[in-house]
């Protein structure tokens, strides 16, 4: 089980950034400020219901789930992906739509430019253990590709809030600047607009990919290649017919493949060549922890 500890890093981050920036917005009476802090909110309880699902995620497979638990990950993953949207997006939107409608200034420039300050160190923080991690995950391949592809939602999601964090803060710093430069408090409410529907905009993404993960995504095409390969260099093999799998978890995957055997081999052939193939891919891929493998005849009867 690979280490996940960016999560808690990125937990305690948000949970001091949040308290910070309440601070600032009960002082100043910033919208821009109020709806920043929803955003750390937002991100501090994402946080935790990942954590949730990586610890349910990790529980042995039993009776009631022969197949593990890892698939926990993908419906809670889901379910941060929705408050983004919902929690997040919609009440920064109608925060900032309110303070438009009823513009004021208040406070001092202090606190928020203060808050934003320290957002932005423990932002940057969370930020470069997250994207470490990703980094190691993606290798060479492109940052949206890598997001695309990723079978941890625990990354993919942490990485992501990051990224809106510090696109949030530099829309909440232009907000409150324009808004004393050019007295006109009007730009206050304008950025906590903007940072709603900046927010809405990630909670697209990462629900559309999580729940491509939640319904049962394929292993990649190169690895299933592969894997046929592997499979039909075995001796007693004459081709792989079908090949179905899909991921349970971002390190567990099923597979199962109907493989057409030699006319002439009898049960014990058969049954020690699927052993042979199971550990040939094991080897290769140890991410696939069950396979299956299913004699059927090359006419399909």
């Amino acid at each position: 089980m690979k280490s996940r500890s960016f999560i808690y890093v990125s937990l305690a981050v948000d949970f001091l950034i949040a308290v910070s920036k309440f601070f600032a917005a009960a002082f100043t009476g910033s919208s821009t400020m109020v709806a920043e802090g929803i955003h750390s909110v937002i991100d501090t309880i994402s946080q935790l219901l990942l954590i949730w699902g990586v610890k349910v995620s990790s529980k042995r497979a039993d009776v009631s789930r022969p197949f593990g638990y890892g698939r926990e990950l993908y419906f809670w993953s889901f379910i941060v992906s929705l408050i983004f949207f919902i929690v997040g997006g919609c009440v920064s939107l109608y925060e900032g739509i309110a303070r438009y409608n009823h513009p004021e200034f208040a406070g001092t420039l202090a606190w928020n430019y203060g808050t934003l300050g320290i957002a932005l160190v423990f932002t940057c923080i969370s930020m470069y253990t997250v994207r470490k991690a990703f980094n190691a995950q993606r290798g060479k391949t492109s940052f949206w590709k890598a997001i695309k592809e990723s079978k941890d939602p625990s990354t993919f999601i942490t990485l992501m809030g990051d990224v809106g964090d510090l696109a949030g803060l530099f829309i909440a710093f232009c907000g409150i600047t324009l808004s004393r430069i050019l007295h006109n408090p009007h730009y206050d409410g304008m950025a906590s607009i903007v940072i709603g529907v900046m927010l809405i905009c990630i909670s697209l993404v990462l629900v559309r990919e999580s729940k491509s993960l939640l319904m049962g995504e394929a292993g990649s095409r190169r690895a299933l290649k592969r894997i046929v390969a592997l499979a039909e260099s075995d001796q007693a093999v004459v081709k792989i017919k079908k090949h179905l799998s899909m991921y349970l978890a971002p390190e567990e995957v099923i597979l199962q493949l109907n493989t057409v055997f030699k006319e002439s081999l009898d049960t014990r052939e058969i049954t020690d060549a699927i052993e042979r193939i199971n550990k040939l891919i094991k080897k290769e891929f140890p991410r696939i922890k069950q396979i299956f493998i299913e004699p059927v005849r090359a006419d399909g009867k």
